[in-house]
């Protein structure tokens, strides 16, 4: 996943701007909740897939020499933009679709 300039801590946002594209707030926070859990499940199955291979039985020396390695995968990810700092970034930058279901007029017809 590229990374663009997404601050990795949070910042202050005035949410007047972050509801104008959908014209409401809670809109605008369900479209960001589900965009960053797509993001933490995808960055989870990519971790989960590296630490596969360090899984087993191994010498003891092997095993000091893998930990580092695993640890320095846990840091990599550790110092990765938050998911929901990467959605309301997509979402700024007008880089997610949505849209919103269409009601029927029909109701126990």
């Amino acid at each position: 996943m590229e990374q663009k300039k997404i601050p990795v801590n949070t910042i202050t946002r005035d949410v007047k701007y972050l509801a104008e594209p959908t014209g409401n707030l809670y809109e605008t926070v369900v479209i960001l909740s589900k965009r960053a859990n797509q993001i933490a499940l995808a960055e989870k199955k990519e971790l989960a897939k590296k630490l596969e291979d360090f899984r087993g039985e191994r010498d003891t020396m092997d095993e000091v020499f893998e930990n580092k390695e695993q640890i320095e995968i846990s840091k990599y990810y550790e110092r990765q933009p938050k998911p929901d700092l990467v959605a309301i970034s997509e979402f700024e930058a007008d880089e997610l679709y949505y849209r919103v279901a269409q009601e029927d007029g029909a109701i126990g017809a």
